[in-house]
């Protein structure tokens, strides 16, 4: 029995290239095809380069802090805004995921709160409707990527809800109880159930 936390892909494939940051370099000189765009949020800068020698797919790389998006020459305005969202969110969500040692937390949290520990615990990217995923059985919690960019204490609150699952299988008072061990557990379900609108709209 899996518990969870509940809350594009179009026709084309990106390709998804994470490279670690090199030394400080001047300023990247942009091909004439490459436009920077970005309303400044992101922690790099985010180039669109169109190609004519891309057909069908999509591709990213982040260099340093420079995120160049390749999109085929031939596709509309409104299809480059939308892959641009796609990539600076899978990347923004990367660089945010890198910051967070799921495992160590879990332990943190386990200990201090008196939870049972996961035997496997890691990130995932297809998590679209549920922010985190718990299979007692087998002792694995699986967390959204999309929280990844969420306040500490909302992130702790998920991994809470699911090392609590690890001893607690359904929604029952006795879940609750191990849940509200978590100080700031009513903050953050308020936060997820706001952002759980947004993602409705």
């Amino acid at each position: 029995m899996t518990s969870e936390l509940r809350l594009f892909d179009d026709e084309f494939e990106p390709n998804v290239v994470a490279t670690p940051a090199p030394p400080a370099e001047p300023e990247p000189i942009l091909p004439p095809s490459a436009e920077v765009v970005g309303d400044g949020d992101d922690p790099f800068t985010v180039v669109v380069q169109r190609s004519k020698k891309r057909k069908r797919t999509v591709g990213a790389q982040l260099i340093g802090d420079v995120l160049t998006i390749v999109v085929p020459s031939w596709m509309s305005r409104a299809e480059e805004d939308h892959w641009v969202d796609v990539m600076s969110g899978r990347f923004r969500r990367k660089v945010s995921m890198d910051r967070i040692d799921l495992a160590e937390r879990a332990v943190t949290l386990a200990r201090r709160h008196d939870l049972p520990r996961p035997r496997e615990i890691r990130w995932s990217d297809d998590m679209l409707a549920r922010w985190g995923s718990c299979t007692p059985g087998t002792g694995t919690i699986r967390i959204s990527s999309r929280i990844a960019k969420f306040p500490d204490w909302v992130i702790d609150y998920v991994l809470v809800h699911e090392l609590a699952h690890l001893e607690v299988g359904d929604h029952s008072e006795a879940f609750w109880r191990l849940v509200h061990r978590y100080a700031k557990s009513e903050r953050a379900i308020g936060y997820l159930i706001a952002k759980s609108g947004e993602d409705s709209e």
